[in-house]
């Protein structure tokens, strides 16, 4: 799933995004006319920029030094420096890993990269300044641009489901066994990205390589900080526990947002796309769900992803209607009655034969299967 250097070329826009990627294309093709160079510092490689031909070449977010900067700029190229003072980088080439967005826990969830981006989010959000929302759409735009290279040719699901759901519960190793299920089936599991049962289908996942029994001890461990309230320094402190004891996990995405900065992102999710806009990154999450998504229960956030994913499905905007199992009978058809109204909609459409409704977590793998045809 990672891009390696010999990728590059592959990425058809001549994409550069990291020292080794640039270091590969200098020496062999001996110029970077026309390339895009993401957020790879070149301070130490002034030589090779004051040297080689960047002409129609772009920069994005590079440490340079003064002279290489102007050099490039005499070539054509399109320079855009480093945004000084800001706890993110806009212009960044990979998607975040949990040991990023939780970098100096140990001072506290406060000192976290994640934490000094949602305050700064909170200070310009509402002030109407277009320098603080085009990098918070740059950076957006930079997430779904790793994204989409980290996830070509992926056969990805999406579970979906409460951030409520607390550590310790039945349901709470239910949805981490069904994350370890899906790893085991092929299917790379994609999340919202946050706590509760987006928590546990990413620890599910993370757990694959490892025997059920690591999965139960992992929960175990995980129960002394059942919720990210009242200190998400302790609850995000067990989950890396967890992972320096079982440090060999599978990889699986987590979608998170900034909008709801109250909920942090869970550290079991390999690779983390982070976005500022909520609805980007809904859209962007179901849209990548290529291979099916399964509702387990959740309030209101889950009923928006249930009718977000059946919309594309009943127009095949997106082509053919990909597989929806929704989890739990009674909660889909009597708590919330959504069931009812996706079997009606989907009536006499092709996603009729796509949609099934299962009382239990471990019967969603075989419903998939089944609704995939």
């Amino acid at each position: 799933m990672q891009t390696s250097p010999a990728h590059a070329a592959h990425h058809g826009d001549r994409e550069i995004e990291t020292i080794e990627e640039f270091d590969a294309i200098v020496s062999a093709r001996g110029t970077l006319s026309g390339f895009r160079v993401q957020a790879v510092d070149l301070t130490d490689r002034t030589r090779e920029l004051l040297t080689t031909d960047t002409s129609e070449a772009v920069f994005l977010g590079c440490r340079m030094r003064p002279d290489a900067a102007e050099k490039l700029r005499g070539d054509g190229a399109l320079v855009l420096p480093p945004v000084p003072g800001l706890p993110f980088d806009p212009y960044r080439g990979h998607l975040y890993t949990p040991g990023d967005l939780f970098a100096s826990l140990d001072k506290g969830y406060e000192a976290t990269p994640d934490a000094l981006a949602y305050a700064w989010f909170q200070r310009t959000r509402t002030d109407g300044d277009v320098f603080a929302s085009m990098l918070r759409a740059v950076h957006d735009d930079s997430m779904s641009d790793a994204l989409d290279e980290l996830l070509r040719g992926a056969r990805v699901v999406g579970v979906m489901g409460g951030h409520a759901m607390a550590r310790g519960t039945e349901e709470f190793r239910g949805a981490a066994r069904l994350g370890r299920a899906l790893t085991h089936a092929g299917f790379t599991v994609a999340t919202g990205g946050g706590p509760g049962a987006m928590e546990a289908a990413n620890l599910g996942a993370y757990a694959a390589p490892y025997d059920a029994e690591m999965l139960d001890a992992a929960c175990e461990l995980l129960a002394a900080a059942p919720s990210f309230t009242p200190s998400v320094t302790d609850w995000a402190r067990a989950a890396f526990e967890v992972r320096s004891r079982w440090p060999k996990g599978n990889h699986s995405i987590g979608i998170p947002t900034w909008f709801y900065g109250h909920e942090p992102p869970n550290a079991f999710a390999s690779h983390i796309a982070k976005y500022f806009a909520n609805a980007t990154r809904e859209d962007g999450l179901l849209a990548r769900c290529n291979a099916g998504v399964v509702f387990l229960p959740g309030a209101a956030g889950t009923v928006q992803e249930v009718f977000d994913n059946a919309t594309p499905n009943y127009y095949e905007s997106r082509g053919e209607p990909t597989p929806m199992v929704l989890v739990n009978r009674a909660h889909w058809t009597e708590r919330l009655p959504a069931w009812p109204l996706l079997r009606s909609l989907a009536r006499e459409r092709s996603m009729e034969a796509r949609i099934a409704l299962v009382d239990r977590i471990e019967e969603a793998p075989e419903a998939l299967k089944r609704l995939a045809g």
